[in-house]
């Protein structure tokens, strides 16, 4: 895997779009220090300091991008959460994508389609709180959380970052080939919602039920209030 790195920028996905046809597939671009940062629903990404990690990893197709490509996100939350294993740390998986520890976000992924006339592709972002001041977190207008914080020690940011990458790298044909179904009870067992109340919104829409599964798709299924069970493509709990 190709590496890029960026001693400060706006924001790693937007960097990576911008110079998506001089990148080769597999690159990955990094920096400590992200300034605009953006999550899912465009919530805001940000931290001043440089102990945190922000990465775009260009991954490239030819022709028509296949179903499976926007399950991506859910397998890099799976490879996320077995490094932050290693930490003794238990994540939790928020569906889609989020990635919590001790109730707090630790880590957001932002996957951006690219649709140009010789190349398709994904830039498929992500963040994680490493190094953070509590002070910091405190500012945070959400429940947030940051390793260090939670070990009691200060991370090797350089250290973890590979082990994201060895692990994304390790699976991924895997992945490609097998779809979401590879990973599914990866996924499922570290899942914080399924069989309790959630509410999803969906556009400018919400839905209330029980989580009860996710399907071989990556989908959420959910019963309810009104006991009627749907699968949902798309959304976020809120």
């Amino acid at each position: 895997m190709e590496r890029v790195y960026l001693e400060e920028v706006d924001s790693t996905n937007k960097w990576a779009k911008e110079h998506f046809a001089e990148l080769n597939h597999m690159t990955v671009v990094y920096t400590y220090k992200q300034t605009a940062g953006r999550g899912r629903l465009d919530r805001r990404w940000n931290y001043n300091g440089s102990g945190n990690i922000y990465a775009s990893i260009v991954i490239k197709r030819e022709g028509e991008m296949k179903e499976i490509y926007s399950n991506l996100t859910q397998y890099l939350s799976v490879v996320i959460s077995k490094v932050l294993e290693e930490y003794d740390v238990i994540p939790a998986i928020k569906w889609p994508n989020d990635i919590k520890v001790c109730g707090g976000k630790i880590a957001g992924i932002l996957a951006e389609a690219i649709i140009g006339e010789r190349e398709t592709g994904i830039i498929l972002g992500f963040g994680i709180n490493l190094n953070c001041s509590k002070v910091d977190m405190d500012k945070i207008d959400k429940p947030a959380a940051s390793l260090n914080l939670i070990t009691g020690m200060e991370i090797d940011k350089e250290y973890f970052f590979q082990r994201v990458l060895d692990k994304f790298c390790l699976g991924y044909d895997k992945f490609i080939g097998e779809g979401f179904k590879s990973i599914r009870e990866e996924y499922k067992k570290r899942a914080e919602f399924l069989n309790r109340s959630v509410t999803v919104k969906v556009f400018d829409k919400s839905v209330n039920g029980i989580a009860k599964d996710v399907t071989e798709n990556g989908a959420l299924m959910i019963v309810d209030n009104n006991g009627i069970e749907q699968i949902l493509y798309m959304g976020d709990i809120v």
